[in-house]
C-alpha cells in the first residue's frame, strides 16, 4: 500500500473524477465554482496536470490550460499558472512540451514522461497548493482529475487523480457521461479498480448528459446506489452548453448553434491546432455558421476564412501545402475572399518561415525553412525563447479601439524587404502584433499575434462589419451585448442547471 503524506485544508476540498475522458468534469468543476461563488465561498479551481494546446497565459505570463482559467473566471477570480501547475502540449509522435508552473522546461517522449517527470512534476504540484493555502487559507479548492483514475497501465505515473485526492483528502464525485452508453459498467468499474482507501474518497456519483424524462433513470439511480453503497447525488440533463471542448478532437463533434445565419465562416482544422477557444466569440454570434475545413475544397461558400493558432506551425504548413489547401486558400483570396490568420495562422500567411534552432520539431524532418503560403510579405524566424505575455493596445484597423489579449509563441515576424511591401500596413499601435492587406477588388488579408482577439467587442463587430456591408446585410449595433457577458451569462445558467439536479450540500462538510 502505498504510503502518501496529506495535506490538510481548513475547507474540505472537493475533486471531480470522471470514468472517462469528456465526461464532463471540466464543466462540473466549472459549476461547482460558480455555484460556491454565489454561496459566498472562495473557490478556487486546480488541475495538478492537464495535456493542452488550449492555453491561456497569466498576468505574469505563465501559460495554463484555457479551461481553468474559465473555471478561475466562474469562481469570479485572475487565473494563474497555480491552478494548473503542469501543462503538457503535445508536439506529435508521442512528444510533449513540458511547462511547470506556467515556463516552459523541456521536451518529453510519451515513454520518458515517468521516468524523467513524475517526481518533479508530483514537487510542482504540492508546491502550488501549499503556495495556493498559503495565501488563500479559507478557500475550498475544486479539483479536476484527467481522463480516467484507473488506467492500470498508467496508474503507477498518474500525477492528477488519486494521488491528488489521497494528498488533500479530498470528497470526491464520481462524474459519468449517461450519453456514451454503458453508465453502469463505467461506475461499476471504476469503482472495482479502486484500491479500499481509494473509493472511501468516493462521496458521490453524478449523471451527466441524460437526455428525456429524468424519472425515467429512477430504478437506474437505486440499482447503482444499492450496488455500490454511493449515493447518486445528480442527474444533470443535456444542455446545450457552448464552452469549447478540452482537446482538439472534440473540435469533430462540435457544431455549430446558428439557425438563421447570415455569415459562413470557414476555420482551417489544423493537425496541430492550438487555442481554438479564440473563436468562442464567434460561435455565440447567433448571426454566424462555423464550419471545420479538413480537406482541399472550393472555400468560396465562405465570407470569410480563418487560419488558427498552431503548436506546430512548419508542420501545419506542410499539411496545407501537400492537401491543397494552401492552394485553394490563394485561390479563394484572388476571389475577393477575407482571411484571418491567429498566431501560426499569421505566420503561414507570410512569404517565408525559418526554424534555425529547429524549434518546431522541424529537426525530424530536416527542415530548415518552408515557404508560407506568400499572401502578407512577412517573414518569421523561430527564436530560443518563447514569448508569453498579456496584451493592452490599440487598435489603428478596422477601427480605433481598446484591445486585450495575450500572446503564445515562438518565433518573431517582420516584414519580407524581398517582397513589394507597400500595401501592408499594421493593424496596432503596437507595429509588431499584427498586418492587414487588402485585396484589389475588395476583401483584405489580415493575421494576428493575439490571442482572444475576437473577444473585443468594438473590434470584432467594426470587422464582421467589414464583410456585412460587402454583403448588403445591416451592420452590427454597437452596443450588442459583449462577449464576456454572454459568457457569464452561460456560465450562470450552467450553474443554475446543475443547483437544480445536483446535491452537493453533502460534499461541503
Amino acid at each position: 500500500m502505498e504510503l502518501i503524506e496529506k495535506l490538510q485544508p481548513i475547507k474540505k476540498p472537493l475533486m471531480v473524477l470522471g470514468t472517462s475522458s469528456g465526461a464532463g468534469k471540466s464543466l462540473t468543476v466549472t459549476a461547482i465554482g460558480r455555484i460556491l461563488k454565489n454561496s459566498g465561498e472562495e473557490p478556487i479551481p486546480f488541475k495538478g496536470q492537464n495535456m493542452s494546446n488550449n492555453a491561456w497565459v497569466d498576468w505574469n505570463g505563465g501559460e495554463m490550460a484555457y479551461s481553468q482559467a474559465l473555471q478561475a473566471f466562474a469562481c469570479g477570480i485572475i487565473p494563474s499558472s497555480e491552478m494548473n501547475p503542469i501543462l503538457l502540449k503535445p508536439q506529435g509522435n508521442s512528444i510533449s512540451e513540458v511547462i511547470h508552473l506556467g515556463k516552459s522546461t523541456g521536451i518529453t517522449t510519451a515513454k520518458n514522461y515517468y521516468k524523467d517527470w513524475f517526481f518533479p512534476g508530483w514537487e510542482v504540484i504540492k508546491k502550488s497548493l501549499n503556495s495556493i493555502y498559503k495565501l488563500h487559507p479559507n478557500c475550498r479548492l475544486i479539483i479536476e482529475g484527467a481522463g480516467s483514475p484507473v488506467e492500470m497501465n498508467l496508474i503507477h505515473r498518474d500525477l492528477t487523480n488519486l494521488k491528488v485526492a489521497k494528498y488533500l483528502n479530498a470528497n470526491c464525485i464520481l462524474v459519468t457521461d449517461i450519453e456514451r452508453g454503458g453508465v453502469f459498467a463505467q461506475i461499476i468499474g471504476t469503482l472495482e479498480l479502486m484500491k479500499p482507501e481509494e473509493r472511501k474518497l468516493i462521496k458521490g456519483i453524478l449523471i451527466n448528459r441524460f437526455r428525456g424524462d429524468i424519472s425515467l433513470f429512477e430504478e437506474g439511480k437505486k440499482w447503482i446506489e444499492n450496488k455500490t453503497q454511493i449515493p447518486v447525488l445528480g442527474i444533470i440533463p443535456w444542455l446545450d452548453d457552448k464552452f469549447p471542448p478540452e482537446d482538439s478532437l472534440d473540435l469533430l463533434e462540435k457544431k455549430s448553434y446558428a439557425t438563421n445565419p447570415e455569415i459562413k465562416v470557414g476555420i482551417i482544422k489544423l493537425p496541430s491546432i492550438s487555442n481554438f477557444s479564440d473563436f468562442d466569440p464567434l460561435e455565440n454570434e447567433e448571426s454566424i455558421l462555423i464550419k471545420w475545413v479538413m480537406e482541399s475544397q472550393n472555400l468560396d461558400q465562405f465570407d470569410f476564412l480563418i487560419i488558427p493558432g498552431s503548436k506546430q506551425t512548419i508542420k501545419d504548413q506542410q499539411f496545407l501545402r501537400d492537401s491543397g489547401l494552401s492552394k485553394d486558400i490563394k485561390n479563394y483570396s484572388t476571389n475577393n475572399g477575407n482571411i484571418f490568420g491567429i498566431c501560426g495562422g499569421l505566420q503561414m500567411l507570410g512569404t517565408i518561415l525559418e526554424d534555425p534552432f529547429f524549434k518546431e520539431g522541424s529537426k525530424v524532418n530536416l527542415v530548415h525553412s518552408i515557404n508560407g503560403i506568400g499572401l502578407l510579405p512577412l517573414k518569421t524566424t523561430f527564436l530560443q525563447k518563447k514569448i508569453t505575455r498579456q496584451i493592452n493596445s490599440e487598435s489603428i484597423w478596422p477601427n480605433l479601439t481598446e484591445i486585450k489579449g495575450f500572446e503564445i509563441h515562438n518565433g518573431i515576424t517582420e516584414l519580407d524587404r524581398s517582397q513589394d511591401t507597400f500595401k501592408i500596413k499594421p493593424i496596432f499601435k503596437d507595429l509588431d502584433l499584427g498586418w492587414y492587406k487588402e485585396n484589389t477588388q475588395g476583401g483584405t488579408i489580415a493575421g494576428t499575434y493575439i490571442h482572444g482577439i475576437f473577444e473585443n467587442d468594438n473590434w470584432r463587430d467594426h470587422y464582421l462589419n467589414l464583410i456585412r456591408k460587402r454583403k448588403n446585410l445591416p451592420l452590427l449595433d454597437k452596443k450588442t451585448r459583449s462577449y464576456k457577458m454572454k459568457r457569464e451569462s452561460i456560465i450562470d445558467n450552467l450553474a443554475n442547471e446543475f443547483n437544480k439536479h445536483f446535491n452537493i450540500s453533502s460534499l461541503l462538510n
